[in-house]
């Protein structure tokens, strides 16, 4: 293996999902040198070639393929695609994420950021080594300051064979060679909800299992029981309580065995309980860092870990995981390295679930204001009551506003439905402003619209705390 050795950088970044991206661009804008390693054909890292670019584009294939969103108009038989194959839907996956990569690839190139192919390890506390077995090349990096955006993989059930066929783990969904009859997804939370949401309406009899009493606990719990409801429609069985035991591959599939003794064949079977952080190779101990047993680095505010010159962003470093703060991580640790002003991560931060149908909301939830005895009343939109939702074929979907009855205040906004991703920053961008929802109530929306559902929403809770208001008078 043939050694390089490579000039000084002012910042190494150790990984190129959204967070590394967004560190090196800050960074480079900044005036400063930037190197970004990524393991070999993994450039956007896993949020692009296995993750949430993927995901949301099969979920917009499987929608479009199904006729999901036209049945209320031609019948539940409707299908723009009688027999929908695998490569009917990953097709339009492998499309995106090859513009995907060379996109990212041109921004960090014109940036000026350079790209080293391998897996990265700590020397000491200034040097990485990067080893690219697809070149047969060693490469040393020295660096002022690091950030590590190392991501996450799929946790795995012990004792269990992944296959890659009949169990797979979420970061395999696109090895699929057939949609099948059967499945059971492991792990409740967003990305197996998701999943177990797109294979139903292709017509999959899936089976979830969650070792917790409910699913999705942090959003509004109206939204998640109608949730809930429209996936019990689509065929789904919920096995809440019941921990997963074993997983054995017969000649016909597979079959899970639960705690409580009950045993689920199914063709196939999901495994999505939870990630673990991808640090087992960046011999952390050589720099007097540690992870914790989900392999998470531990930061501060400013993504600085305890080693002054290191940062950790993303994934890597837990809750939220989510693509959109990971970006704004990475922009803020480069920042803060390098000494430039910023405000810091905002407390408002939207949540976007990409079920079929969507959940996404902003600000407080009723059970957390109720906890903090704050006076609230809400307003409700039924998607059934839009002009734009009769055209749509919408009549489940619905958005709710939590109002603080004294300032009028917005609290928070949770949506249920068709383009609730999309419409959840207006009102992100109300409570980001100190808005009250008297904004909404005089505010002209495009008629017929899904956001219109903010302003009838808004006048619900206005009459209500106008009558509120009457009898205490």
């Amino acid at each position: 293996m043939s050694s390089n050795v490579s000039p000084r950088y002012d910042l190494v970044v150790i990984g190129s999902g959204p967070g590394g991206q967004k560190a090196a661009i800050a960074a480079a804008k900044l005036g400063k040198s930037v190197a970004i390693v990524e393991r070999q054909n993994m450039l956007g890292g896993v949020c692009l070639n296995t993750g949430t670019i993927p995901s949301k584009t099969l979920r917009e294939a499987v929608l479009y393929l199904t006729g999901m969103n036209q049945r209320e108009l031609y019948g539940a038989s409707y299908r723009v695609k009688a027999n929908i194959t695998p490569e009917d839907l990953f097709a339009r996956t492998a499309q995106v994420i090859g513009r995907e990569v060379e996109v990212v690839r041109s921004q960090l190139l014109r940036n000026r950021v350079e790209i080293f192919p391998g897996t990265a390890s700590f020397v000491d506390e200034h040097t990485v080594q990067i080893v690219d077995d697809h070149r047969g090349e060693l490469t040393t990096l020295r660096g002022d300051y690091f950030v590590i955006a190392s991501g996450t993989r799929p946790a795995h059930l012990p004792g269990v064979d992944y296959d890659g066929e009949r169990i797979l783990d979420s970061d395999e969904i696109l090895s699929l060679r057939s949609i099948p009859a059967s499945m059971v997804v492991v792990g409740a939370g967003v990305i197996g909800i998701e999943y177990a949401s797109m294979f139903a309406a292709l017509g999959t009899r899936v089976t979830v299992v969650e070792k917790r009493d409910s699913m999705l606990d942090f959003c509004d719990p109206e939204v998640i029981e109608a949730l809930r409801f429209h996936l019990r429609d689509l065929a789904v069985t919920f096995r809440f309580g019941e921990e997963v035991t074993g997983i054995e591959i017969g000649q016909s599939g597979t079959v899970t065995t639960l705690a409580s003794g009950k045993r689920i064949p199914a063709e196939t079977v999901v495994y999505s309980a939870g990630r673990q952080g991808q640090t087992e190779e960046l011999a952390l101990e050589k720099v007097g860092l540690a992870a914790d047993d989900r392999g998470r680095i531990q930061v501060d505010k400013h993504f600085q870990t305890s080693v002054a010159h290191i940062y950790a962003v993303g994934d890597v470093i837990g809750f939220p995981a989510l693509a959109a703060t990971s970006m704004d991580q990475g922009r803020l640790a480069a920042y803060h390295a390098f000494g430039e002003s910023a405000s810091g991560m905002t407390a408002l931060q939207p949540i976007g679930i990409y079920s079929i149908p969507e959940v996404s909301y902003v600000g407080a939830t009723e059970t957390e204001l109720t906890k903090a005895s704050v006076p609230y009343e809400v307003g409700v939109s039924r998607y059934r009551e839009l002009a734009r939702g009769q055209i749509a074929g919408d009549s489940y979907g619905m958005l709710k506003l939590l109002v603080h009855t004294e300032s009028r205040k917005l609290l928070g906004a949770h949506i249920f439905g068709s383009q609730a991703t999309e419409l959840v920053h207006i009102g992100q961008a109300v409570m980001g402003c100190e808005g009250t929802v008297d904004y909404l109530v005089e505010a002209v929306f495009n008629y017929p619209t899904f956001s219109e559902a903010y302003k009838v929403a808004a006048l619900d809770v206005m009459n209500k705390i106008r009558s509120l208001e009457q009898y205490q008078s």
